[in-house]
């Protein structure tokens, strides 16, 4: 049985983007089903503070925002590489941008349209006030534009898309997949859910066509898994994946630290420092039920501070 556990849900944008490369490199693994809002106890259990989704589990080792998942993912399944060289830093750009900008226009533009009622279609009326609060709640702060503006936006970024297969390439930067075309794709497919959306894509035909190819990866091999005996293995784990603090980075080993996310979900999560490098920021907590575990962040959309202590 894979150590690889992938908690997640199945409406999921970031999770369908981490299934997308299961795919990929044909990677089995144990998925446990998380609740869509709060409350969320077992995850909690697990990150400390961390709610967004999904996050990977090895043991005790909690691995948090699929950027940082899909790096641990290339490690362990190396062939075929999610980051082929010859692409280089371009394919981390287009993946970021895909990430940040191109999601933040199909989301809204999805709600607005009506498409979450749609794909939410036998939840009632208090379950989707209550998402759609738990969400509000999530990203408040976040500048929110109409209607009008939000489609313009989508349909300016999926005509970049088309753009980029202009030439006839089967993915966005070439004959290879990479990150890339997984970040991407996850809009895509939260937008082709809503079949009340099911006409957006018919002036990209190329994007179709690519979504399509990117969509046949599949999902890998998952298995089914409580979140119960996910937080059971977490705690019969006595080993670690090995951190270091690198010196120059403004922190010490040992530090009482708060990660948290710098643009949604930015609920704090409060740790020791273990680990501090350039890519990664790793803290350890102890948890009553999950007992010893170690979170780990990606540097980039994150920030790291000294717990203020009262003199």
């Amino acid at each position: 049985m894979s150590d690889l556990i992938l908690h997640q849900y199945d409406a999921s944008p970031f999770s369908e983007k981490v299934r997308l490369v299961m795919g990929l490199k044909s990677i089995a693994y144990q998925a446990v089903e998380v609740p869509m809002m709060l409350p969320k106890p077992d995850v909690l259990a697990l990150t400390g503070g961390y709610r967004r989704t999904p996050f990977l589990q090895v043991g005790a080792d909690i691995y948090c925002d699929s950027a940082l998942i899909c790096d641990v993912l290339e490690q362990r399944a190396p062939q075929p590489s999610l980051y082929p060289a010859a692409l280089t830093g371009v394919q981390h750009v287009v993946s970021s941008w895909a990430d940040a900008t191109l999601f933040w226009a199909a989301i809204p533009y999805a709600m607005q349209v009506g498409g979450l009622a749609q794909r939410m279609s036998d939840a009632g009326p208090e379950f989707l006030k209550a998402f759609g609060a738990d969400r509000a709640a999530m990203t408040a702060g976040r500048a929110r534009p109409g209607p009008a503006d939000t489609g313009v936006h989508l349909h300016r970024q999926l005509a970049w898309l088309e753009s980029m297969l202009a030439d006839g390439r089967p993915f966005l930067l070439g004959a290879v997949p990479c990150i890339a075309d997984v970040s991407a794709a996850q809009s895509v497919w939260h937008l082709r859910r809503a079949p009340l959306l099911a006409d957006l894509f018919v002036p990209y035909p190329r994007v179709s066509a690519w979504y399509t190819r990117v969509s046949a990866f599949g999902h890998g091999t998952p298995s089914p898994l409580s979140s119960a005996d996910a937080i059971g293995i977490a705690r019969q784990s006595t080993t670690f994946a090995p951190v270091q603090v690198d010196t120059g980075l403004g922190f010490e080993a040992g530090a009482p630290v708060v990660v948290s996310a710098t643009d949604y979900g930015t609920d704090p999560n409060e740790g020791t420092l273990v680990g501090l490098t350039p890519a990664e920021v790793v803290i350890e907590r102890v948890d009553e039920r999950a007992g010893r575990v170690h979170v780990h962040f990606p540097r980039l959309g994150y920030q790291v501070k000294a717990v203020k202590t009262s003199t």
